[in-house]
């Protein structure tokens, strides 16, 4: 299989995942990344379940366990800074059987690109522009670089992806609002709580102050529409849209504010569920947030690298039938995308209420914590969606 090449759109996640494996099964994988460099911003994530042995066969579990937030604890605060709740996440863990990893977005994406470039061909500053495909390859073109004809193409460029605008159509067709915006910046003021995440509500808003080995980071969620000219490259509109949500913030909400005014490391996004009904068409194939977002709540980066290691060990039992390859990776996937994507509504309601007497049902309710019915929801702890070998044996993590 040395020969066979694979085209793969986005190097986040699950790219640089399905780079290594790629490579590791004898691939010749090239990833394409629209940005300059590998992006930075965006809340913790969580790397737990199947990730977990995907990292451990990478070789980079020790590499992410030093880059861990350390985080114990979630607290939550009135207006005046006052605790009104908290949740031990340590207990909450070993109670879930422990085990996970969360650290900052921008240092999994690095530490999985690092694992991979070795193996596979990084172009970035580019996009894919067009897709023809015929019986025996894919050809490609491209926003600057040259044409270029590849066996197969892999969608793994997020929330917004190309492939899937390109390969299957619209993003109306795919892509469900969930009546949230979402946002972080990077935060160089001071911190209470070192090793707690901080929550402050109000009816249909949260902002959070969440500790990091590389500072804290300033996160805020709220309820809202879905905007028909939303622009998610458009970060004087985010600007605009923040503004609107917490002109009238309290606790330290204005000053959490006028960082993200002031950065040009705004992340800034719709909560949107993503559901397409097949994720392959011909030699093209989607996988993590492009093939089944589940937005901010629902493991997105656990379940990309899952996606990731499955995808190339499928692709890798038949050489020579990559239909039926692609066909057993959605299968086996959805298994486990399924059941976070119908979770997702009711954790928003825990971490979002839209009045105030939910918001004193859920801080009340955290004394009862850690408990069973909980565990899904905080054992996510803010993570986000959206917008790198020589393993210990090549089996299934899981």
């Amino acid at each position: 299989m040395g020969n066979r090449t694979a085209l793969v759109s986005g190097a986040g996640i699950a790219g640089t995942t399905l780079a290594y494996w790629l490579a590791w099964h004898g691939f010749r994988p090239t990833v394409v990344e629209r940005g300059l460099w590998q992006r930075t911003s965006g809340s913790p994530v969580d790397v737990r379940g199947q990730a977990l042995r995907v990292a451990e066969r990478m070789g980079v579990l020790v590499r992410l366990r030093a880059a861990a937030t350390d985080v114990t604890g979630m607290r939550f605060v009135d207006t005046a800074g006052r605790s009104v709740g908290r949740v031990n996440l340590r207990a909450l863990a070993r109670s879930t059987g422990g085990g996970d990893v969360e650290l900052p977005r921008g240092a999994l994406a690095s530490i999985l690109q690092a694992a991979s470039a070795e193996h596979a061909e990084f172009v970035f500053g580019d996009s894919i522009a067009g897709l023809t495909q015929d019986e025996h390859g894919v050809d490609v073109t491209f926003d600057h670089g040259r044409p270029r004809r590849f066996d197969l193409v892999i969608g793994a460029d997020g929330l917004h992806s190309v492939v899937r605008q390109l390969a299957f159509g619209p993003d109306t067709n795919f892509v469900r609002h969930l009546g949230l915006y979402a946002a972080t910046v990077p935060f160089n003021g001071s911190i209470e709580h070192r090793r707690e995440v901080v929550m402050h509500n109000t009816p249909g808003r949260v902002v959070a102050l969440h500790p990091s080995a590389a500072g804290p980071i300033a996160f805020f969620a709220f309820r809202r529409p879905e905007l028909a000219e939303f622009n998610h490259r458009d970060i004087d509109q985010h600007r605009t849209m923040l503004t609107g949500a917490y002109a009238a913030g309290s606790w330290r909400t204005p000053e959490l504010l006028a960082r993200a005014q002031a950065s040009e490391d705004l992340y800034f996004d719709a909560v949107s569920r993503v559901d397409v009904p097949a994720w392959s068409a011909g030699r093209i194939t989607l996988v993590g947030d492009a093939a089944s977002c589940v937005s901010l709540f629902g493991d997105g980066s656990s379940l990309a690298m899952a996606g990731a290691f499955a995808l190339a060990e499928e692709l890798a039992a038949t050489s020579d039938d990559h239909r039926s390859a692609l066909r057993r990776y959605e299968a086996r996937h959805r298994r486990l995308v399924e059941p976070r994507q119908r979770g997702v509504e009711q954790a928003s309601h825990l971490l979002i209420p839209a009045t105030w007497a939910g918001i004193r049902a859920r801080n009340a309710a955290t004394r009862l914590w850690p408990a069973a019915a909980a565990a899904g929801w905080l054992g996510s702890r803010l993570s986000t969606a959206g917008r790198a070998p020589h393993p210990a044996g090549a089996t299934s993590p899981g």
